[in-house]
């Protein structure tokens, strides 16, 4: 008697936890966030569902004074340009005269320009 009762309760939690294993499988993916990009694929494990979405965006300070960039020289070379990346992103279009370095004026008006 005790060995049935025992079997039965063995059976039953057995189905119970099959049962909720199986059911979980069947629930849907949450939906991704509006700037998320989701991918679903089949695996001999199981479904697989990738969630993917873009890096934030950089925070960037405000633009150094000329002298902080240049050293204390009388212009910014491209690798001094480098400490403010948009600087160093935008070193063509600052560098105006097409000379390699970046006067103060040009720099000047580089802040001025809309970014």
């Amino acid at each position: 008697m005790k060995s049935r009762k025992l079997l039965l309760s063995t059976l039953i939690a057995s189905s119970l936890m099959f049962g909720s294993a199986v059911f979980a499988q069947d629930a849907p993916p949450p939906a991704p966030a509006p700037d998320q990009t989701s991918a679903t694929n089949q695996t001999p494990q199981g479904q697989v569902t990738v969630n993917s979405s873009p890096a934030p965006a950089p925070t960037i300070g405000p633009a150094p004074s000329f002298e902080q960039l240049s050293g204390g020289g009388k212009s910014i070379t491209e690798d001094q340009a480098a400490a403010y990346p948009p600087l160093a992103n935008d070193f063509i279009n600052a560098d105006s005269n097409r000379n390699g370095k970046i006067s103060k004026s040009e720099y000047e008006h580089w802040l001025k320009q809309p970014q």
